[in-house]
This record gives structure tokens, C-alpha cells and sequence, in this order.
């Protein structure tokens, strides 16, 4: 019909006639189902169409669409979409298709609606400004003298207005048709794209034509919908309002929905989407900068703990936000302005500023970490943080007479963002624990780098003594003054400054002089091993500088030790044993980032530990610096091996050292304090790690060391300390200062046995202990998996990396261990030991290592070894009497059917051969219940479907609830008594052949249903600790049903 050309009065019905009762929203554009019919999509539910396809393609649909519709308005605007033709019909279409069910007709539609809206919005601003261009013209004509009034040029400029207003009102009215009939029904649609689509649309609508949307009638929806459940749908919500809020002239007109919606928006810094959090975080910036009084102190406390985030964009934002409440607050009055010079002016200003960070800091109290603040508002800040200049005269110097000074407290938190602005400049924004920075630099930002650390090191090198002599008093400042130099540019002009350079170190050994705390003796440490590098242009001078400490302390320790060590006694008082134990940590803190093997420290400290078997032994904090002192000293000589071993005898010396420190490491572990057992443990480990990584990269051609390998008794007393002290709670550890009311203390006391388990793991993996000796470990796998899952798991992954085969009979004896452990405690009837596990938690233990066997094909070996060894474990040397018709380790079955769902097929046949192969000497009856663990593992075996497994994955203490499958499933076995030490108690259904069936066993129960055989009683129950033991002589109604 709409092709008739004859009969237009049909054509004009459909299309062009309005119902003017009903509106244009509710009339029916009777023409678009022949659309539809041509373009209806074969499937309905699919989700491919242009809009959703990733890549170019979808990218350049969306865009041309888009301006295909903005053009499409443009060019029609002065006269055809006013001709209530093309505007009607495509309104109508895109109503109409906008509410399909298809999610195509529907997304498409719904883009192109909005974007018709926002193209008409256009429209109608391009009026709104010629109608206000021609009232002003107008408004002129009025003003003329009669002589000069034109009446025509009057009535044609209100014609023209008129004109104008009639088509703004046409156009609004056909926004408003667009908005009623496609965003009302559709910024709710179950779609996030639409939704997304809507709210983005809406506010640009808002911000592009004020006049007619910018009222609460539309605001509301943007409110509503930030508490969208879809990321992207809040995100476009908080971007179309950082519009409205950043416009000066739209900002006054949005107080009430700021009052309305302020909560929410300050709890979307919490956001779980963080790019969320960091535009909404942005959105309260710019209400912050535009109005003062609509966040409350209490808001503004909330939103800058961000500066401590660990997403850097959102902290970057709050530092923008905490640095510009601190220009607002720190700025100086302006009375005082004109008493002082301009210099004294900044002075103050950079005084008072910083004087409100510090405030800041201080009143935050939920965090210690400056470095964290710092780079928060480096971006926004950082012309301040980098005026080191400033910062350090602001030290140096007092403050102004009209302001009051610094604290000590102060002055520390200060020194701390000096220090941190250093590292920032010298390292970049890349922090531990913070995400979110760039990790590769421009060559514009690695310029700026540059130049940074060239004037920080022009500046700080000679400024650096003055701060070290003025705060000489403070160990925690002159700890972190002395960390700058580790920032310093090696090649820097003023690095070669023999004057300033002498001196740093003379300052810094002033500083060592007078304090030993941790802290000092690292950051001097540290600083030395930066300035004495090959590359810097002070490294003779720092060299010698650290050479001279050195030797004073070693001489100074051997004339002590010589009057301390007597006829192996240690007769030191206690001033003498202060003044040994400080210059052990010294010599200690240096050796462990210096080589200091030419002062002999071996040798030196080695008589102490000898002393431990006298009456006289030294104090534990003097044997913990030595251990670590000689541990420090054997891989150190480790390392250089290849360059000091020049012959022999100097490298059957060396073995000699290594064995010495082990045997008497080895002594040190049931030492009576916790912290020198541990060291000991600690050092051990190292040692022998370090030794074993020496010999791979050794050269045969050189004198290299001798092979040293670790006695089996030490080894012994490795494994059994690392399950001493790893395996065990904190409430159960005597030795242990942890108290049970400190988290924080709780946590360190997880980590240090942690990094035990970790030195012992990596003993295993280094091939300095026999892959077996894991085995003890893994038994703990489900016990502590919680707090040593990771480490044992790839301890695993490594050792299977190494030999797939000696890993996985590793684990089978792990398993075997635990079983065997089982049965002689209920052999034995005690009371349990607190390293035996119930028999469902071994079961659960295997099916945690059946799934470490990810690849199948690629572990078929080590699948199958598991299932021999596990048979032979069973079957071998098991001879059958009346007293024992059954293997002894027969439940062992049980568990091993946990890895047959890892076995293919054609190894299934090979293991349920093998298995034949075992039980064929034997009288084996599956219709009694004490071979029930055989019946479990052959159905494992003979499982119909690949991955299928009659036996459950699954393990529970409980016996589970089995319903009767036949009127006849329950009976009673007369006279019968399981010889099975223990049962498992997670019996399941199993399908068994029918090949061991007996004929008269059969025949003698006819009575009961033939497809079904009682469950083997439960004989014996145990719990997880293994406390009790129980007998039951009742028999079990439950049944499983077999398969004949």
C-alpha cells in the first residue's frame, strides 16, 4: 500500500495525518511492520550485530551511525524536519523499535533515539540564540527616534521571532515525545550498554540545553542511577555530572540535588570499580574548588585518607584534593605581606604550607608510611616537594620570628618527606603496594629524572653534613638523613667534589660513632655500598673511608675477645660484653652488604661458638650476631670463590669452614634461647643453598670448592626442627613471646615460620636434600594450607619440574606414612598423637594431589606409578591364613582410588591387570564385607565413561544417609566380624563385576535382593585429633548395589 502512487489519500492516512487527541508518541506507524518483516534477524536472542562486534569494525559502525544522525538533523534543520513528515516517521520507528524484545532492534534504536535527541537539542539552541539575537535587535528598533524607527523592519523582526519560537516549541515538543517514549522506558532496560547509552546522552542534554533540562524533573534520573549494580552505568552517571558541576554557570542551580545525592556520591570513593572511585573522587574535587560550604570538615576528613589508597589514580586525586584545602588554609594574611620582602613572603608561605601538611599527617594517625603521602601529591605538589633548597634551609635555619617553630616530632616528619621527595625524584612513582603507575617512562619524564637528580645532588651533597651535624642527636633522623646518598647520581659534577664528599663521610662516621641502632647501621651500610660502586666518582675516597671503620672495629672486637676468651671460658663482664655485642652488630650490619672476607671475621669469631660446652657461655645476643656474622662470612666466600681460589688448599679450606659452621650450627639448634635456634636454622639453610647454587655455576677449570655434602644426622635434625617450630600454633609455642591478643604479633610470628618452611623447601628444590625428605612436609598440606598452601604447593610444582617420577613417589609416600601412622594407633589404643590424621582427611589429602595432576597425558607415568607402588604397598609379601584372610594395609585401596580418575583408559586396563595379577593367588570372596576397600578400587578402575569414577571426590567424617534402592536392600549378616583394622567411613555406591561372585553364597541368600551386598560395619571410628577408639559390634543396614 505505501507503494501505491495512485492512490495517495491511502499513503497520507498511514504517514502524514496526526491524531492530535492521542499525541504523536501514541500514533501508529502502520508502514514499519513490512520493515520489520524484511529485516526480522533468523535468531532472535543472538548478541551479534554491529554494535556489540569488538574491534575497528564495531568502533567505526558506532561512530559513522552516530554521525550519520547529526548530520541527517544538521542538514535538515531550516526547513524538513518541520515538514511533519520525516521527524514523525523517524520518531515513531525508533519508538516503536526501541521497545522490541529483539536486543538488537532495541540497542540500535535506543543509540540512535538519544542521539536524535541530542542532534535536536542542538537544533533548538541554534534557535534559542537567533530569537535572543533578534529580541536585541528588536529591543534596538525601539529604542530609535521616530525618524529613524522602520515599522516594517519592526513587524519582520517579531515575524522572525515568532517564527523561531514556534520552531523551538516543535522541536522541544519532539525532544519531549523522544525523552517520554524512549528514555523513560529504556535507561531501566535490563541492558547495561542502553542504560549506559541513556544516562551519557542525558548528560549532555542537560549541560547543552540548560534552559529545558537542567531541573530536579531530569536530575533525578542521573541520582538515581549512580546506585547502578554495572560499574559503567555509574561511571557514565559521575562523568555527565563533573560536567554539570565544572560549568560555573550551572553549578548554583544543582543545590538541591547536591543535597539530595552528596552522601552517595562520597561513598562512591569506595567504590569496588576503581575507575569509578577516581572519577567520583574527581567529580568532589571540582564541587570542593566551586563552592566551600557543601562539604562538611567530617566529609573532607573521610575523602583525603585516600592520599593512603593503594590505587594510585585515586590517591593522586585526593592529593590533589588535600593540596588544595592546604593553599586555601596555609595562605598568609595580607597584612603581613607588607612588612616583609618578597623573598621572606615565599619563605613563609612554604613554612606555613608545610607546617599544614604536617598538622595533616599528624592528625591522621591511621598510617606511618610518608613515602605513600609524598607520592600522592607529587603530581599536584611536586614543585613544592622538590624545592629541596627550601626544605632543607627550613631545617637548618629557625623559623620566622612571627611563626612558631618546629617540634622535634615535627622536624622528623619532615626529614621522613625529604627523604621521600628524593626517592621520588631519583626512582619514580613506582611503590610497593601501590598499583595503578606507570611502569615505563617517556623520554620527556626520563629527562626530567635526570635533572632532578642532578640538581638534588648538586645541592644535598653539600647541605647533607650540616642537616648530619645538626640532628646528630636524633638516631631516627640522622637514619634517614643518611639514606640521600643512596639517591645521588653517580656521574653528577659535584658528585667528584673531593671537599663536600669528605665531608659526608666524616659526618657519617661521626654518626656511627655515637649511635648503633638498626636503623643507623643499615642506612650507613646501604650508603656505602652506593658510594663505594665502581661507577660513582667518590669511590676511592668512600673505599677508604669504609676500610678505615672496619679495621677499627675489628681491632677494637680482637682485643676485647682476646681478654674474653680464656682457656675456652668467657670471662667478659658485662660493660665488656656491651661494648662485644655493639661492634658485632656493626661488623654484622656491614658484612651484609659489603665483602669484608681480607679482615678474617671466620677465623675471629669462630672460638665463641665453641665456648657454648664450658660453664661460661656467652649470652644469646652475642651468639646470634655471631652466627649471623659466620653465615655471612661462608657465602660471601662462596660468592667470590671463583675469583679468591687460586690453588687447593684454599679451597679444602674453605670446605673446612663450611663444615665447621654446620656441625656447629647443627649444635645450636636445641639451644635453650628461641631467636639463636633459629638463626642457626636460618643460617644453615642459607649456607647450603648458596653452596649448592656455587657448584652449578662452577667452573671445572678453575680451583673451585670441594663437594660438600650434609651428614644424615643433620639433615635428620633439619626436618624434625622445621616441623617443631613451622607445624605448630602460636598457643603452642612455649618458646614463642607472641601474645595471643596482638594481631600484629600474630602476624609476625606467621611470617617467621614461613620463612622457615621457605628456607627448608628451598634445600629440596636446590637438590641439597633427597626429594623424599618433602615427604613429612606435604603431610601438613591440609592441616595448615591456610597459612603454608602456597609454599608447599610449589615446593610441588618445582620438585616436579626437576623429576616428575621421584615427585609423585614422593607424594605416594607422604600418603603411606600418614596410613601407616593410622593403623599402629589403633593397633596401640592410646591416646592419639598429635601428628596422626583420620583416615578422611588422608583420603581428602590424595584427592588434593590427584588434582595437582592437571595434564593427564603429560603425568601418565608418574599416574601409574602411583597405582603399582599403591598395589605392591597392598599385596606384597601378604600371605592368606585363616587369622589374616586380608592384606593388613588392604584400606589403603581407598585412597589410591582417589588418583583413578587421573588414569586413561588404556592405563586402566594395564593397573586393574596389575591388580589381577595380585589378588589371583588369593581366595578373595567381594561378597564379604572385609575386602569392601578392593570392591571401591576396582569400580575406580573399571569406571565405564572416561573421567567417570564410581568413587567419590568427596570425603566427610559422616557416613552419608542411603536410601533403600528395593523393598528387599536390608539384612543382617549372621555371625559375621570385619578382620579390617579400620573402615573408612565415606562408603559410596559402587559397580563391581560379577566374575568373584560366589554361586553357593548366592543361592543361600534368596531371601534378600541379589543386586545388593551389605556395607562393611563400622567397626572403628576415629576423629581428626585421633583421640578415641571405638569397637561397635552392630552391623550396618546400608547397602551398596553391584552391578552382575
Amino acid at each position: 500500500m505505501c507503494q501505491n502512487k495512485e492512490d495517495s489519500d491511502v499513503m497520507s492516512k498511514m504517514v502524514e495525518e496526526l491524531d492530535e487527541v492521542s499525541g504523536l508518541q501514541y500514533k501508529k506507524f502502520l508502514a514499519f511492520p513490512w520493515i520489520l518483516t524484511v529485516t526480522w534477524p533468523m535468531d532472535t536472542d543472538s548478541v551479534e550485530y554491529p554494535l556489540t562486534q569488538a574491534g575497528p569494525y564495531g568502533r567505526w559502525f558506532h561512530s559513522e551511525f552516530c554521525d550519520f544522525i547529526s548530520v541527517l538533523v544538521a542538514q535538515c534543520q531550516h526547513s524538513v524536519i518541520f515538514d511533519c513528515y520525516l521527524m514523525n516517521a523517524i520518531i515513531s520507528l525508533l519508538t516503536e523499535l526501541s521497545n522490541s524484545f529483539v536486543r538488537a532492534f532495541r540497542h540500535t534504536c535506543t543509540l540512535a533515539a538519544v542521539k536524535l535527541l541530542s542532534s535536536l537539542a542542538s537544533v533548538a539552541l541554534t534557535l534559542s540564540v537567533g530569537i535572543e539575537n533578534s529580541q536585541k535587535l528588536f529591543e534596538v528598533q525601539k529604542t530609535k527616534t521616530l525618524r529613524q524607527k522602520s515599522t516594517l523592519q519592526q513587524e519582520r523582526i517579531q515575524k522572525k521571532i515568532t517564527e523561531l519560537q514556534e520552531k523551538r516549541t516543535e522541536i522541544e515538543s519532539m525532544m519531549d515525545i523522544i525523552f517520554k517514549g524512549v528514555f523513560l522506558k529504556r535507561y531501566r532496560d535490563v541492558l547495561p550498554e542502553i542504560r549506559s547509552i541513556c544516562l551519557e546522552e542525558l548528560g549532555l542534554w542537560i549541560k547543552l540545553y540548560s534552559s529545558a533540562f537542567l531541573n530536579d524533573s531530569y536530575l533525578k534520573y542521573m541520582g538515581w542511577m549512580l546506585h547502578d549494580k554495572v560499574p559503567d552505568v555509574r561511571l557514565k552517571c559521575v562523568l555527565g555530572l563533573q560536567g554539570l558541576y565544572g560549568d560555573p554557570v550551572l553549578h548554583p542551580k544543582l543545590d538541591l540535588f547536591t543535597s539530595r545525592f552528596k552522601d552517595r556520591m562520597i561513598s562512591m570513593t569506595l567504590d569496588k570499580d576503581n575507575e569509578v572511585a577516581v572519577q567520583t573522587m574527581k567529580l568532589l574535587l571540582i564541587i570542593s574548588k566551586t563552592s566551600d560550604d557543601v562539604l562538611s570538615p567530617e566529609d573532607y576528613k573521610q575523602l583525603l585518607q585516600f592520599v593512603y589508597s593503594s590505587q594510585r589514580p585515586l590517591a593522586v586525586t585526593a592529593g590533589e584534593l588535600l593540596y588544595s584545602r592546604l593553599l586555601n588554609t596555609a595562605a598568609p594574611a595580607s597584612d603581613t605581606q607588607d612588612e616583609i620582602n618578597d623573598d621572606e613572603a615565599q619563605k613563609q608561605h612554604i613554612f606555613s604550607t608545610l607546617k599544614a601538611l604536617l598538622h595533616f599527617y599528624k592528625e591522621s594517625q591511621l598510617h606511618k608510611h610518608v613515602v605513600y603521602l609524598v607520592d600522592s601529591l607529587w603530581d599536584c605538589g611536586g614543585a613544592l616537594l622538590k624545592d629541596w633548597p627550601a626544605l632543607t634551609s627550613l631545617l637548618l635555619q629557625d623559623p620566622p620570628s612571627h611563626s612558631q617553630g618546629l617540634t622535634h616530632e615535627e622536624t622528623a616528619v619532615l626529614v621522613e618527606i625529604l627523604v621521600a621527595s628524593v626517592r621520588q625524584a631519583a626512582e619514580g612513582p613506582v611503590l610497593a603496594g601501590r598499583s595503578g603507575a606507570k611502569k615505563v617512562m617517556s623520554a620527556r619524564e626520563k629527562k626530567i629524572q635526570i635533572d632532578d637528580c642532578t640538581k638534588l645532588t648538586e645541592h644535598l651533597i653539600v647541605v647533607l653534613p650540616n642537616l648530619l651535624s645538626k640532628f646528630s642527636d636524633s638516631p631516627d633522623v640522622v637514619a634517614s638523613l643518611m639514606k640521600i646518598p643512596q639517591f645521588f647520581i653517580p656521574e653528577g659534577p659535584e658528585a667528584g667534589n673531593t671537599q663536600a664528599v669528605s665531608d659526608l663521610l666524616a659526618e657519617i662516621g661521626a654518626v656511627l660513632d655515637r649511635h648503633s641502632g638498626p636503623a643507623v647501621l643499615e642506612a650507613a651500610a646501604r650508603t656505602y655500598l652506593s658510594l663505594c660502586g665502581e661507577e660513582t666518582s667518590c669511590c676511592s675516597a668512600a673505599q677508604t673511608a669504609r676500610d678505615s671503620l672496619v679495621q677499627s672495629w675489628v681491632d677494637k672486637l680482637t682485643a676485647l675477645l682476646q681478654d674474653a676468651l680464656k682457656a675456652d671460658t668467657f670471662t667478659a663482664d658485662e660493660g665488656n660484653t656491651g661494648d662485644i655485642l655493639l661492634t658485632l652488630k656493626k661488623l654484622r650490619t656491614f658484612h651484609n652488604c659489603h665483602d669484608l672476607s681480607r679482615w678474617n671475621l671466620f677465623e675471629l669469631l669462630s672460638p665463641l661458638l665453641s665456648v657454648e660446652r664450658s660453664e661460661r657461655r656467652p649470652p644469646s645476643e652475642v651468639l646470634l650476631e655471631v652466627l649471623q656474622c659466620l653465615c655471612y662470612s661462608i657465602i660471601w666466600s662462596l660468592n667470590t670463590s671463583g675469583e679468591s681460589l687460586s690453588s687447593r688448599e684454599k679451597a679444602v679450606a674453605q670446605r673446612l669452614q663450611l663444615r665447621l659452621f654446620c656441625e656447629r650450627s647443627h649444635h645450636y639448634l636445641s639451644h635453650s634461647d628461641h631467636s639463636v635456634r633459629q638463626q642457626a636454622f636460618v643460617g644453615v639453610c642459607d649456607v647450603l643453598t648458596a653452596h649448592s647454587y656455587q657448584l652449578q655455576v662452577w667452573n671445572p677449570t678453575s680451583f673451585g670448592p670441594l663437594l660438600y655434602t650434609s651428614s644424615p644426622k643433620l639433615q635428620r635434625a633439619l626436618l624434625t626442627f622445621i616441623c617443631q617450630h613451622a607445624f605448630v600454633g602460636v598457643e603452642c609455642d612455649s618458646q614463642s613471646s607472641v601474645s595471643e591478643n596482638s594481631e600484629v604479633e600474630k602476624l609476625e610470628d606467621l611470617h617467621r615460620r614461613r620463612n622457615l618452611l621457605a628456607a627448608y623447601c628451598k634445600l629440596i628444590i636446590h637438590g641439597v636434600l633427597e626429594m623424599s625428605m618433602a615427604a613429612e612436609v606435604y603431610t601438613y598440606y591440609m592441616k595448615y594450607y591456610n597459612d603454608f598452601g602456597d609454599i608447599i604447593k610449589e615446593t610441588m610444582y618445582r620438585t616436579r619440574q626437576m623429576d616428575k617420577i621421584e615427585s609423585s613417589r614422593t607424594l605416594v609416600l607422604c600418603l603411606q606414612q600418614l596410613f601407616v601412622r593410622l593403623k599402629r594407633e589403633q593397633e596401640s589404643g592410646g591416646r592419639a598423637h598429635p601428628g596422626v590424621q583420620t583416615f578422611t582427611s588422608i583420603k581428602e589429602l590424595a584427592r588434593r594431589f590427584a588434582l595437582t595432576f592437571g595434564d593427564v597425558v603429560k603425568f601418565r607415568e608418574c599416574v601409574v606409578m602411583i597405582h603399582r607402588n599403591g598395589i605392591e604397598f597392598v599385596f606384597q609379601e601378604f600371605s592368606q591364613t585363616p587369622e589374616t584372610p586380608t592384606p593388613l594395609y588392604l584400606y589403603y585401596l581407598a585412597i589410591l582410588s582417589e588418583f583413578s580418575s587421573k588414569l586413561l583408559k588404556p592405563d586402566k586396563k594395564t593397573v586393574f591387570s596389575y591388580l589381577q595379577k595380585h589378588t589371583a593367588e588369593h581366595v578373595i570372596d567381594l561378597r564379604e564385607e572385609c575386602w569392601q576397600p578392593l570392591i571401591l578400587y576396582r569400580a575406580s578402575l573399571l569406571a565405564a565413561g572416561e573421567g567417570e569414577d564410581a568413587v567419590s571426590n568427596v570425603s566427610s567424617d559422616r557416613r552419608p544417609h542411603m536410601p533403600n534402592r528395593s523393598p528387599f536392600s536390608k539384612q543382617k549378616l549372621e555371625g559375621s566380624k570385619s578382620p579390617g583394622l579400620f573402615t573408612p567411613t565415606n562408603s559410596k555406591v559402587s559397580k563391581v563385576q560379577r566374575s568373584n561372585f560366589s554361586p553357593s553364597r548366592l543361592e543361600k541368600t534368596t531371601d534378600a535382593d541379589p543386586f545388593s551386598v551389605p556395607v562393611e560395619p563400622q567397626a572403628k571410628r576415629f576423629n581428626m585429633g585421633g583421640s578415641d577408639v571405638s569397637t561397635s559390634s552392630e552391623v550396618d543396614d546400608s547397602t551398596v548395589e553391584v552391578e552382575l
